[in-house]
């Protein structure tokens, strides 16, 4: 904790020495008119009220007395503080084998969830954005402080229609692109007021937090290519493998329907399916690819989590909520100590009131 004013903290000392004063001036009034009456049995009849009655109360006020002073003192806590212009693009895959039910309810839904509980816990001048995809990655929404805006978009995901497969690189590079166009715009903001920030300044200002439940499959970029544009960007990337080894589907993989690593419509001269064979009600497995999604986290500088259940994916969240879009810094809480020194002089008063010695 620092102190703004610490020479104030020194007021601490004078009501020190004034309660030491009352309680002396006391202790010496009880001692000289300690026979005064001389019958104590009758008198402790008659008044009602006990010592620690008349105590509770005076020790309440002199807390409060004290908090005052420390809030004179303007206190200061080390504390993480959103930064200015701080921001994180959500990703998250869409493919067909999000649709897998191994992380309940479904991968898709539990990862609806988690995002939800991550915008719930950033702080409210972190500027989120959304992107979508599978095939091919779509803006859901351009990054934004309006947190209602995209819980929205979270929870009509289902509308954003991308084609078949997964492309991890390419995703990994509009998430980038958008961050940067983001960042490039605010700089031009502020390069109207003041000089322009400085390039090296903006490292680090945006996060890229990227789920996914399978290998590459489809897309122009490869997911290394992808994270050194990422990289090269100074946006560390957290990844998010979901679902587990033994999760699969049902149904054919075809044009816009692939995903999640499973293997695509069969090539030329393939045989023909056997009889009574139903590709409709196939049952495809879909394992995550956690290898890959570590590989860009570290070349990124970025964190690689394993989400098997829906509890550890909404941790995850809740976690990254309440530290991306954050640093270190000092938090004034002089507010919060005269809150405390009111509340203290409330119950002394109170007490005080309830508990005064009334005689019948």
């Amino acid at each position: 904790m620092r102190f703004e004013r610490p020479l104030l903290l020194l007021t601490l000392l004078v009501l020190a020495a004034a309660v030491a004063l009352v309680w002396w001036l006391l202790r010496r009034r009880r001692m000289r008119y300690a026979v005064r009456y001389t019958n104590l049995a009758v008198l402790a009849t008659v008044a009602t009220g006990s010592a620690w009655r008349r105590i509770i109360p005076a020790a309440l006020f002199v807390a409060a007395l004290a908090a005052l002073c420390v809030a004179f003192a303007r206190p200061h806590v080390d504390r993480m503080v959103a930064k200015e212009r701080a921001m994180v693009i959500l990703v998250v895959d869409t493919s067909r084998s999000m649709q897998a039910e191994d992380v309940k309810p479904t991968r898709l839904a539990a990862a609806q969830e988690a995002m939800l509980r991550f915008v719930d816990k950033a702080p409210s001048r972190l500027r989120i954005g959304f992107v979508v995809f599978a095939g091919e990655a779509q803006v859901a929404t351009p990054p934004t402080a309006d947190h209602e805006l995209v819980e929205q978009a979270i929870n009509e995901i289902g509308q954003f229609q991308v084609f078949g497969g997964t492309a991890i690189g390419d995703a990994l590079a509009a998430a980038t692109d958008l961050a940067e166009q983001s960042l490039s715009e605010g700089r031009e903001t502020i390069a109207l007021r003041t000089a322009p920030a400085p390039a090296e300044e903006e490292k680090g200002l945006a996060s890229i937090l990227f789920l996914s439940d399978g290998a590459q499959t489809r897309g122009t970029l490869s997911p290394f290519e992808g994270a050194q544009e990422a990289k090269n960007a100074g946006f560390p990337v957290y990844t998010v493998a979901l679902g587990t080894p033994e999760g699969t589907i049902r149904g054919r993989f075809g044009f816009g329907g692939g995903g999640g690593g499973a293997p695509g419509p069969p090539a030329p001269g393939t045989p023909s399916t056997p009889p009574g064979f139903d590709p409709d009600n196939e049952v495809i497995p879909v394992p995550p690819d956690p290898e890959t999604l570590r590989e860009i986290a570290e070349e990124t500088g970025g964190k690689f989590t394993e989400a098997r259940t829906a509890d550890v994916l909404e941790d995850t969240y809740e976690q990254l909520g309440s530290s991306l879009g954050r640093e270190p810094g000092e938090s004034e809480i002089t507010f919060i100590v005269l809150a405390v020194a009111g509340g203290l002089l409330l119950a002394a008063g109170v007490l005080s009131a309830l508990w005064s010695p009334r005689f019948p």
